[in-house]
């Protein structure tokens, strides 16, 4: 197999030159994009709302088409997952992916077309091989197998035409041949829904492959080389895999986690961040060790940038890549080929680097604590616990937190619930190191924290491992691509996983 290598290099050599071309003209890109996604949709029952064959700048684009959020659109994908054609988009819609709603019980299922999955998801699968490969030539990546590690599938009972499930499990399905190839496990075991089987049939059937990359949710990950590493008896993973040499990974900040992985993979890899939403495929590092994500300028999405000042205005006001500011919290809004138009995706953003164009996820916009004006931010929470536990000698696993309210007694607080894999000798003093790196990140923060005028020193509270899958089990969301909400502005989370223990 080591005899591919040479060749794999060679050919993504060839296609990089595609690759280099929308990274040093993003903005005529971005132009193109918009063209065409206006010209497919103008044929549809959205465009004609909206007059799609006049619109013919990204001024006129903004300024007819509203920016939406999922609730404004689920009556036109109600009508597309019911067999309806030409509503949001003008070829046919037979996939959508199922959102992972962390905090309802409401799905979100949104629509993947072939021009989805081929112009966006595969498309940028692609250019990171290309990327990885030009930088390491010499890689053995593509010799071996991929370990992915997605989400479950499962069949939508209103049109045999139509499915649906977890994103990871849609590309699993639809992948093509070079895909199927070069993955692991079988597909029958990629897509079971039962994630407790799931993790002991792919730690059984995956021990004998040669895996030279892995790619999964952090969490999900730690617990199936923890079983591997159990059944095998070996020591760490590049005994079991010794050609292991890249982690893929994204959905919840890896800083957490790191030191963990490098101490249960036994020697050192490559990490790659991705930023792969069930809404499309948006960036990914260029290089490992990179400040921010390379931008996917060509592949199928337009995108706009909301200034959180602008966020809940009547006509907020957007920015394109022309404007972009560094370090500059923006939401996200996109146009796909599935059909969603000026969508808010409900991810912030900020940028790390405009040349090229990189960002980094700085948190949710729904998802923050600010029950005191301190306006902390998932950013801030992710470096802050990163730092508290690096300084505290501990491991985290996973994390949540939300506020404590003002009592007659008391002054206010923020609680975090947090499973450590190896806990700090000082749980008091982990909970300094943390409001300090808070304060040191967030001038809102320091301010309420003054003299604890507003906000009293965090409560961190050590939860028995295992807390956090019983509360995912509890809401019908373990596996895939669920996740814990790392903040909230109330305490219902935090009182449901309490009340678990």
């Amino acid at each position: 197999m080591k005899l591919l290598s040479p060749f794999i290099s060679r050919l993504a050599r060839l296609r990089y030159a595609r690759v280099n071309n929308w990274i040093t003209y993003p903005i005529h890109s971005q132009r193109e994009v918009l063209q065409d996604l206006v010209t497919q949709g103008q044929y549809t029952e959205f465009g004609k709302k909206y007059k799609f064959n006049r619109l013919f700048t990204v001024r006129d684009f903004k300024k007819r088409v509203p920016i939406n959020e999922y609730d404004d659109l689920k009556p036109y994908i109600q009508r597309m997952m019911e067999g309806e054609e030409n509503v949001l988009w003008n070829t046919p819609v037979n996939w959508f992916a199922k959102s992972s709603g962390t905090t309802s019980d409401k799905s979100k299922f949104i629509p993947l077309s072939e021009e989805s999955f081929r112009e966006n998801h595969y498309k940028a699968s692609k250019d990171v091989l290309t990327n990885y490969y030009n930088n390491f030539p010499k890689s053995d990546l593509l010799t071996g197998k991929g370990l992915v590690i997605g989400g479950s599938h499962q069949i939508n009972v209103v049109n045999e035409m139509v499915q649906y499930g977890d994103l990871s499990a849609l590309l699993m399905q639809n992948s093509p041949f070079w895909g199927q190839w070069l993955r692991t496990p079988e597909l029958k075991i990629a897509l079971m829904d039962e994630w407790e089987s799931k993790i002991e049939k792919l730690a059984q059937s995956t021990i004998q492959e040669n895996v030279t990359s892995i790619a999964g949710v952090p969490t999900w990950t730690l617990i199936l080389v923890k079983r591997i590493l159990e059944l095998t008896g070996k020591e760490n993973l590049k005994q079991v895999w010794p050609h292991l040499e890249l982690y893929m990974h994204g959905g919840v900040a890896f800083g957490p986690y790191r030191a963990q992985f490098e101490k249960l993979i036994g020697a050192p890899i490559n990490y790659l961040e991705m930023y792969n939403a069930s809404e499309g495929f948006f960036a990914a590092q260029y290089m490992p060790g990179d400040d921010g994500m390379l931008l996917f300028a060509d592949h199928g999405i337009f995108f706009e940038f909301l200034p959180m000042e602008e966020f809940g205005k009547a006509e907020p006001r957007t920015v394109g890549l022309d404007a972009v500011e560094l370090n500059k919290n923006y939401a996200l809004v996109i146009s796909t080929t599935g059909g969603l138009w000026r969508y808010l995706v409900g991810d912030t953003v900020m940028f790390t680097s405009l040349k090229p164009y990189k960002i980094r996820v700085s948190g949710r916009t729904k998802y923050f604590i600010n029950t005191f004006g301190e306006e902390v931010i998932a950013e801030n929470a992710e470096k802050a616990i990163t730092e508290a536990a690096q300084k505290t000698h501990a491991t985290v696993l996973d994390y949540t937190a939300g506020p404590v309210y003002f009592t007659e007694s008391g002054n206010g607080a923020h609680e975090w619930l947090i499973e450590f894999g190896q806990a700090p000798g000082d749980l008091e003093k982990f909970a300094r190191e943390l409001d300090t790196a808070l304060k040191a990140q967030n001038s809102d923060y320091e301010a309420k924290r003054h003299k604890d005028i507003a906000l009293r020193l965090p409560i961190v509270r050590s939860l028995p491992q295992g807390t956090f899958q019983r509360w995912l089990k509890s809401k019908g969301k373990l596996g895939g691509q669920h996740k814990i909400p790392r903040l909230s502005n109330d305490r219902k989370i935090i009182e449901e996983i309490l009340n678990l223990i």
